[in-house]
Formats: C-alpha cells, structure tokens, sequence
C-alpha cells in the first residue's frame, strides 16, 4: 500500500494540543508514518473576528454556563471543506461529538473507516448553538450514557478505532477481524506465558496444538462470554447450527459449575 492515504481526519477543537496523544503514540503513529491517514486540527478561535477571539456566549433563555457560537465553527467547516476538496476529496461527513449522539460501536467505526474524510466536531462548554448542527451536522456519536468537558477525548476513541481497520495499520492482518464485536461477538479469553500463573493454568485445549479444537473452544468462549455479559448481541444474532449448539454447551456448563 505504500504511502497512499487511506482516511483523512478533520477535527475542530479549542485544545489542538490534545491530539497529539492519538497521532504521537502507538498504532495510530505508526499507521500516520506509513500514509494510512491523516490528521488537522482546526481552531475555532482562528475563525474569529474580534481582539478577544471570542468563541461562547451566554445562551438566550438564561442558564448556567456558554454555548460555543455558530459563526466561527462554520467558517472552520468552511475551510475544512475547502481544503479537503483541494486534495480531490469528497467532502467528509461531518460528525458531532456528544452524548446526546447514537452509541459508537463498531458497525459506526466501519462505516467511517471506508470514508475518504471525516471531520470531527468537539463541542464545549454547554455545547453548540443548535442552529449550526442543524445547518452542518450529518451524524452525533456518543461514547456513552456519562457527561465529558469535551468532545476531544470522544474523538480521539473514534479515530483510534477507525485507524485499527485500515489495511495495513495492524501487523497481523487477523487481528482487527478476531477482536471484539467484528463479527458481533465479545473477544474470547486469551492466555500467554508462563503457563501457571499463581496457581492458574492456561487451558489444556490452548496446548494441544489442535487446530479445529481450538478454534471450536474459541468460538464457544466468545459465544458464552457474550450471553453472560451483552445478551442483547446475542439476542440481535442469527446463530448458525454450530453457534446454537455451542452456546447451548456453554450454557450446561455455566449452570453446573464446570469449568471449560
């Protein structure tokens, strides 16, 4: 793949500092040096007109706290879309941090990671005058039921979760199709050395070298971890025969008490 640029990111943030911790460390560095993707930060504050470089203001109405204003980030939409256009791409789907947004989850993060560009809104503060996610806003993602002081730290999960899918951002190239919820299921335990840890061994089956074995353990381990811990995906899943039966094995040992 060389140095083609597989996804280029967008992000409008008032703390651009912060995402040095994505683009700096890791995966995702690594993936950067290697063409994969790419990253600008966008300052809402270079947007402003006046000698304070003011970006909130009280919200009408009255309430506690500020609202971002509409007109910077919308000339920081402008210019992103312009130079993402530059690059002959197609303008990238504009994304809103916020909790009050749909769950990400892994269907979302497939979605984006097949997008030549994405932009990434970060609110602060109390949020966003609404007038502007009307106006430019195509989606709202949440990493969950809980409040942050930003939009950055959420952002940051995205593309850390969008990079992990591109072709060649991963050394072994099975690794981001066995993690979790890539085909719906939870990860099964994984074991590395010593073999005994505090009196706690690692499963005979994971020694046996038996490849079909192995991957059957595996699949049932999945399936069972899932039923106990995220029962709605199970219930959302159509299983095959060999999923039903495992999961249904999974479930006589459970109930017993056996340990598998």
């Amino acid at each position: 793949m060389g140095s083609r640029l597989v996804i280029r990111f967008d992000v409008v943030s008032l703390f651009p500092e912060m995402f040095r911790a994505v683009s700096e460390s890791g995966i995702p560095r690594k993936a950067m040096e290697a063409g994969l993707w790419r990253l600008q930060v966008w300052n809402p504050r270079d947007f402003t007109t006046d000698n304070y470089r003011t970006v909130d203001d009280r919200p009408y109405g009255g309430g506690p706290g500020m609202l971002m204003l509409a007109e910077p980030l919308n000339k920081a939409l402008d210019a992103i879309a312009a130079a993402q256009e530059n690059e002959g791409l197609a303008r990238g789907r504009v994304v809103y941090l916020s909790p009050q947004g749909r769950k990400l989850d892994h269907p979302a993060v497939m979605d984006l990671a097949g997008r030549g560009a994405v932009t990434l809104l970060c609110g602060r503060y109390e949020g966003v005058d609404e007038r502007l996610l009307q106006r430019r806003v195509e989606d709202e993602l949440s990493l969950g039921d809980f409040v942050l002081s930003g939009g950055e730290i959420a952002a940051m999960a995205v593309m850390d979760a969008v990079v992990r899918q591109l072709p060649g951002a991963l050394g072994d190239g099975q690794s981001a199709v066995e993690e979790s919820f890539a085909d719906g299921l939870l990860d099964c335990p994984q074991y590395t050395r010593p073999e005994s840890f505090f009196g706690a061994g690692v499963p005979e089956v994971l020694l046996s070298g038996h490849h079909e074995k192995i991957r059957r353990w595996r699949l049932k381990q999945s399936l069972g971890r899932t039923w106990l811990r995220r029962p709605e995906l199970i219930g959302g899943r159509k299983l095959t025969e060999e999923e039903r039966a495992l999961l249904e094995e999974f479930r006589r040992d459970y109930e017993s008490g056996v340990q598998t």
